[in-house]
Order: structure tokens, then sequence, then C-alpha cells
């Protein structure tokens, strides 16, 4: 379990120092879950690499554990936003409006990727 974890923070830490290495705008632990995606899918294909931490679940059963607990890192968000309820109330109805206007935007931005996927989707089904 412990090498299990090892081996996923290991994987945010190499994406971390890459971005920073190479000034890439992308964040470094997503750069990292692409890193151990790669791990598990060679994994899967080449039995030789699963030992270790990749052997016998161990990096499912450490995300397991890891999201049954994701609950415990709202917590100092929470926190934060008790200390900040000042300015809660002063700019309240400002952040409603933009959160309501994000949750629109983001709303017809994924209907749009789902419309285009859809179409690409169906015209290659009529190639074939």
């Amino acid at each position: 379990m412990i090498a299990s974890l090892s081996l996923i923070l290991l994987c945010q830490l190499v994406g971390e120092v890459g971005v920073r290495a190479l000034a890439v705008p992308v964040p470094g632990p997503v750069v990292g879950l692409v890193l151990l995606l790669l791990l598990l899918l060679a994994r899967d294909r080449y039995p030789a690499l699963a030992r270790g931490p990749l052997g016998n679940d161990g990096v499912e059963s450490a995300s397991r554990g890891m999201l049954a607990n994701l609950s415990l890192l709202f917590i100092p968000a929470g926190v934060g936003v008790v200390q900040k309820l000042d300015l809660l109330a002063e700019h309240g109805v400002a952040i409603l409006v933009i959160l309501a206007v994000s949750v629109i935007v983001t709303l017809l931005a994924t209907v749009a990727t789902f419309v285009a996927a859809s179409s690409l989707f169906a015209r290659e089904d009529e190639t074939l």
C-alpha cells in the first residue's frame, strides 16, 4: 500500500518537475496522472511490469483508499469560506452571478463538444 501511494506521488512529482522544467501551461498533477495512466496501460500490455506497486492491483486499492477519504480535502476550503464570510456577504450576489454564468458556459461547451464528437463518430460509421 505504501509503495503504491509512493508511486502515485512519484508520478505527480515527475509531472510537476516536468511542467516546471519545460514551462508547459498544464498543471503538473495532470501530467503525473497521464504518466500513471501510461504506466498502468504498459503494465496491462507487458506482464513483466506487473511487479511491486504495479502488481496485484496495488495502485487501484491505494487510489480507492484515497477516494474514500477525499472529503477530508474539502475541510480547508470550508474553513477558508467561513473565515471570509464578510467578503462573501459583500460580494455574494456577484459571486452567484459569476457561478451561474460559468455553469451555463460549461454546459454549453459540453453540449457543443458532445454534438461535434457525435457527428464525427456518425461520419466515421457511415464511411465503414
